[in-house]
């Protein structure tokens, strides 16, 4: 096909299109340098020339319908150890941001759902992930409840009397917080245990809210695995094997990072999965699954890519931005 002067030039001009993208994000001297997959993601971004600004939640501010945030524009450079170059904060219109990513860890509570409320005043040309709405509706462990057929039994009550019957049923359990990250406030509990009472109201003291109760799958000896989905479709897999007597595969509860395959159901659930993901808008996502079971569906930030990128010898995040690129239909 040959290109006449004009052409050429419109296609020139395609090339050098890059885009602003705005992270909303925890302070930089919270971050776990050496796994952080928002890092990650926003180094691959300035590697192609992208424009990254970076603010906390409570930098947002809504003024008739328009919505601005204190951001400071980042730069950054990775050689043993990430450093940072931050910009004087400023106030930008986030309507003329191209991509947003919400990136900031739980605990998931009201200040995290404001945040959602806010950001859906943007209009459908900036490109948030994950969908605000649908990082609000469904926390990572109580959407996991409407895939009956491919989770362990599960009770989510603040009633005492209940919790011990579901306890009583089935023998061995697992608890933990609704709102919380990282494997934080999740213990083992047996219907036999003495202080069984006690825990409960202590629990239940502590949380001051519904807790989850979930049946014990006692494969998680062996590992949990932790599944990257990008757009409904997996892209990356590891096994996180806990520490000697200690139920929790978490990482950051000094679970092991192994190497792993896709089983048959693992990918059944990832398809069963999908539709639902692309519907909610859902584009960034990780899950967690035991044995045969899924038994959460990470959507708020999502981790993990650091460890499967040296793992597997891949790059998810190029994966990320190709598609994102794709989606925006820009050319690097």
């Amino acid at each position: 096909m040959i290109l006449d002067a004009k052409n050429i030039k419109e296609n020139s001009k395609k090339k050098r299109v890059k885009l602003r993208i705005a992270i909303q994000i925890d302070p930089l001297n919270k971050l776990h340098h050496e796994s952080d997959s928002s890092l990650v993601l926003a180094k691959e971004a300035q590697n192609r020339g992208h424009k990254i600004f970076i603010y906390e939640p409570k930098d947002l501010t809504l003024i008739d319908n328009q919505l601005f945030a204190n951001a400071s524009s980042l730069k950054i450079e990775k050689k043993n150890k990430y450093t940072f170059k931050k910009g004087k904060g400023r106030i930008i219109n986030l309507s003329t941001i191209n991509v947003l990513l919400i990136r900031q860890d739980p605990p998931f509570n009201i200040n995290y759902i404001t945040a959602t409320y806010l950001l859906e005043h943007l209009n459908s040309k900036t490109l948030i992930i994950n969908n605000p709405k649908s990082v609000r509706d469904a926390p990572e462990k109580l959407h996991v409840t409407y895939f009956k057929n491919l989770t362990p039994s599960t009770l989510i009550s603040q009633d005492e009397i209940e919790i011990k019957k579901f306890i009583k049923k089935h023998k061995s359990l697992i608890v933990k917080p609704l709102y919380e990250k990282g494997g934080k406030g999740i213990f083992k509990i047996n219907s036999n245990e003495k202080n069984l009472d006690k825990k409960i109201k202590n629990t239940l003291k502590k949380e001051k809210l519904p807790i989850v109760v979930q049946k014990y799958i006692p494969q998680v000896k062996d590992g949990d695995k932790r599944i990257i989905l990008l757009d409904g479709n997996p892209v990356g897999i590891m096994k996180r094997v806990p520490k000697k007597n200690e139920v929790r595969a978490n990482l950051s509860r000094g679970g092991t990072a192994e190497k792993t395959a896709f089983s048959r159901r693992d990918k059944f659930i990832c398809k069963k999965l999908k539709p639902w993901l692309k519907k909610e808008g859902i584009f960034f996502a990780g899950i967690d699954i035991i044995g045969n079971y899924l038994t959460e569906i990470n959507i708020t930030s999502p981790t993990g890519i650091v460890e499967i990128n040296n793992l597997k010898n891949i790059k998810i995040e190029k994966k990320f931005w190709n598609l994102v690129e794709k989606k925006l239909k820009i050319i690097s």
